[in-house]
C-alpha cells in the first residue's frame, strides 16, 4: 500500500510518500516539504500567531494535494515540539481541523525518542546490540537507549537547534559571549540526564539521526546525500570539536557556503553543532554513525507492524 506520513515538524512540514507493507522495507515514492519553522514563530507569550497559523494550514493544504496527487491510501499525520509547547496549540489544532480535515496528533517527547529509536534499531538490526540514538530536531533533542525495539531509557530535552538559535544567537556572526552562554546551558541540560543513561551500560553502537547531524556530518567530510542511503556516514568528535570554533566565527552566508548545508539552516547549524558535540562528550561517545532513518519512518513502521499480514 502507499502511505504518507505528514510531519509537522519545528522547521519543516514534511510529506513521506512511501510504498510499503508490513515485512518489507518502505520504499521510498515521493517528497514534498516546506521549511515553515514554527519554532521561530512563537511569540514571547509562548504562541504561534495568526499569520504562522495561516501558512501552517496552506502547508498542510499543499501536502495533502501532494498525497492525493501520488495516490496515497492512507496519511498519516503528527506535529512535534512546536506545536507540543505552544500555549494556544489547542486552538492551533482545532482550525486546522476545522480548515483542512485533518486531526493533527501531537507526538510526546518519549514517543519521538521511541519510534526514531524504532527506526534506527529497525535500519541497523539485532547485531548492533545496545544502541545509543541521539536526535537534534528544530524544538529538541531526544535520546534513547536499549537492546531491543523499546529503549530502556528516554528523554527528550528542549534543546533544538530552530529554538536554540532564536532564543541564544541573535547576532550574524553570534558574539562570542552568546556562543559560550548557549555552550553551557547545553551542557547543563544534557548532564542531567546522563546518569539515568548511564546506570544501563555503555552502547555498542552510537547512532545519530536527523537533518542537522547529517549536515554536520557531510561539513565534517562524509558522503554527499547523492551518493546514497547506503554508503555509511559517521561523524567523528574530534572534526566535530574543530569546526565549533569555525562555524561560530562565520556569518550566515558563510555556513551556507559549506558542503551540505542549506540556506534555510545556516543560522541554526552552529546551535546543532554545540548541541551534538555536548551530547557526544557527554554520553562518552567519540563516533556515531548516521541513521537514514528517523522519526518519520518509525512512525510508517509502527503503522504496519498493526496490519495484518496478508
Amino acid at each position: 500500500m502507499r502511505l504518507g506520513v505528514l510531519d509537522v515538524g519545528s522547521n519543516t512540514v514534511h510529506l513521506l510518500v512511501v510504498d510499503a507493507h508490513p515485512g518489507a522495507r518502505p520504499l521510498p515514492a515521493h517528497s514534498h516539504k516546506v521549511e515553515l519553522r514554527l519554532a521561530e514563530l512563537i511569540d514571547k507569550g509562548g504562541a504561534i500567531g495568526d499569520a504562522g497559523i495561516e501558512r501552517l494550514i496552506a502547508v498542510i493544504h499543499e501536502a495533502l494535494q501532494a498525497a492525493e496527487d501520488k495516490g496515497v491510501e492512507e496519511v498519516l499525520p503528527f506535529a512535534t515540539s512546536a506545536v507540543r509547547e505552544a500555549t494556544n496549540a489547542d486552538a492551533l489544532l482545532a482550525r486546522v481541523k476545522e480548515e483542512t480535515g485533518v486531526t493533527l496528533p501531537v507526538l510526546t517527547g518519549t514517543e519521538e525518542a521511541r519510534l526514531t529509536f524504532l527506526a534506527a534499531r529497525r535500519w541497523f538490526g539485532w547485531s548492533s546490540g545496545k544502541l545509543l540514538v541521539l536526535d537534534i530536531g528544530g524544538g529538541s533533542l531526544e535520546v534513547a537507549f536499549g537492546l531491543d525495539e523499546e529503549p530502556v531509557a528516554d528523554a527528550s530535552l528542549p534543546l533544538g537547534a530552530g529554538r536554540l538559535t532564536a532564543a541564544w544567537l541573535p547576532g550574524d556572526p553570534p558574539d562570542p559571549a552568546d556562543v559560550r552562554a548557549l555552550r553551557r546551558h547545553v551542557r547543563t541540560e544534557i548532564a542531567r540526564h546522563v546518569g539515568t543513561f548511564a546506570r544501563h551500560g555503555s552502547p555498542d553502537h552510537a547512532v545519530a539521526t536527523s537533518k542537522t547531524f547529517r549536515q554536520l556530518a557531510r561539513i565534517c567530510g562524509a558522503a554527499r546525500s547523492a551518493d546514497g542511503l547506503y554508503v555509511q556516514r559517521t561523524l567523528n568528535r574530534k572534526s566535530l570539536e574543530e569546526w565549533v570554533p569555525k562555524l561560530a566565527a562565520m556569518s550566515e552566508a558563510r555556513r551556507a557556503a559549506l558542503p551540505g548545508v542549506s540556506a534555510g539552516r545556516a543560522a541554526q547549524v552552529l546551535a546543532g553543532a554545540l548541541v551534538a558535540e555536548a551530547a557526544m562528550e557527554l554520553f562518552g561517545v567519540d563516533e556515531v554513525e548516521i541513521c537514514p532513518w528517523a522519526l518519520r519512518e518509525g512512525v510508517i513502521l509502527r503503522r504496519l507492524d498493526h496490519l495484518p499480514t496478508p
